[in-house]
């Protein structure tokens, strides 16, 4: 079987949501052809060789419908003979296109390929897709799950409980991340991954002056009297402040093999080198990152102490904290440019976003090992493990 490698990787700035957001006029097509048209640039290679474009966008309706991503190649300039598709397993939608890609390149279906994602929720807002009183999981699940499954803030929270995560530790965390993603910028980090536009060339949402005093003004973000009386355990601490916000962005990656980088004098940033998908508990729902990354370390053979850096979706600051309580990483290799929480999370792009993130901070700090997972929607969580070059 053949390697992967990934040879390019960029993404937008993240801009803030609606009404503010400076990328809330861009029409999704627009974002995501933007990377792709860089994406082609900065690696130098002739597009009518690449063989795919599989791109994630989680909320498919309006203006995110009718297969965004073939019609972004086609924005970005591409031949019209490249072909492409969208797939949606959520939050980890262009994560799991990186995953296709790569085992389309190792199973020799592939020589070139593109993994990518995009999400505007300022234009198509979260549950778009979901009319008013739709139901989107039918009688099968209402039978098996009787009492009802909840909102995914409702989820953070009863982790949250389970993992007895205070207010403070979770807001402590939030302010981490913005550190560390302020830092990030001064320091030039992202200069490498980051693609302006519309004049926009700084992530909109990180906060540098955040502090545990700010954050521990905001209420909570999901207080619900029915729930409330329903799991009587919780606590009500997660806010605004320690949840990703609503964001617009896009990303994408080169994926090709070895020996077909080689043969067009592209220098691989990472080679891919190992795979997991997991579904758990559906109610608790974001706790699948906890045996996606088990999975994914016994299928690599390696273990936790052997990875250098991480990428953990911050979705909600509960899940990250979680998942480090049942690994037991260091936190201080996770998100060392800061996380969602900071940067946002445009949902369908956030995949090839942490992607890219994570294959720049290996190259910057000489890691070998770097290992993504994120947490989906309905109890699914992805994960890979990226090795250097």
């Amino acid at each position: 079987m053949r390697d992967a490698v990934i040879v390019e990787a960029v993404r937008t700035p993240i801009g803030k949501g609606r009404p503010t957001g400076a990328l809330a006029h861009v029409h999704p097509v627009q974002l995501l052809a933007h990377t792709l048209r860089t994406l082609v640039e900065r690696s130098g290679v002739d597009p009518a060789l690449i063989d795919d474009v599989i791109g994630g966008t989680v909320d498919q309706v309006g203006e995110q419908a009718m297969n965004t991503t073939r019609y972004a190649a086609l924005a970005a300039g591409l031949p019209e003979t490249v072909p492409a598709t969208t797939v949606d397993r959520q939050c980890g939608s262009s994560q799991q296109a990186v995953h296709f890609a790569a085992q389309g390149v190792m199973a020799g279906a592939y020589d070139l390929v593109v993994a990518c994602g995009v999400e505007s929720m300022s234009r198509v807002p979260m549950w778009s897709n979901v009319p008013a009183g739709a139901d989107p999981f039918g009688p099968g699940v209402a039978e098996r799950y009787p009492e009802g499954l909840v909102p995914q803030g409702i989820s953070a929270e009863l982790i949250a409980a389970k993992w007895s995560l205070s207010r403070a530790r979770m807001d402590e965390f939030a302010v981490s991340s913005h550190g560390r993603a302020a830092a990030a910028w001064e320091g030039g980090l992202f200069d490498a991954e980051v693609a302006p536009l519309e004049g926009v060339g700084r992530d909109e949402s990180v906060r540098p002056g955040s502090t545990p005093e700010v954050l521990a003004g905001l209420k909570p973000a999901y207080y619900d009297a029915a729930f409330a009386e329903r799991f009587p355990g919780i606590e009500w601490n997660v806010t605004a402040g320690n949840t990703s916000p609503v964001n617009d962005g896009a990303s994408a990656v080169l994926i090709t093999s070895g020996e077909m980088a080689a043969r067009l004098g592209l220098r691989p940033l990472a080679r891919l080198h190992s795979f997991a998908v997991t579904g758990s508990d559906p109610l608790l729902m974001l706790t699948g990152v906890v045996p996606a990354t088990e999975k994914v370390l016994h299928r690599a053979g390696l273990r936790l102490s052997d990875i250098d850096l991480f990428e953990v979706n911050e979705a909600f600051a509960s899940v990250v904290l979680a998942w480090q309580q049942e690994t037991g990483a260091d936190l201080a290799r996770v998100n060392v440019r800061g996380g969602a929480i900071a940067l946002g999370h445009p949902l369908g792009a956030s995949g090839t976003r942490l992607t890219t993130t994570l294959v720049h901070a290996m190259r910057e700090r000489g890691a070998r090992y770097g290992l993504q997972t994120m947490c989906e929607a309905g109890g699914l969580a992805n994960a890979m493990i990226l090795e250097s070059v």
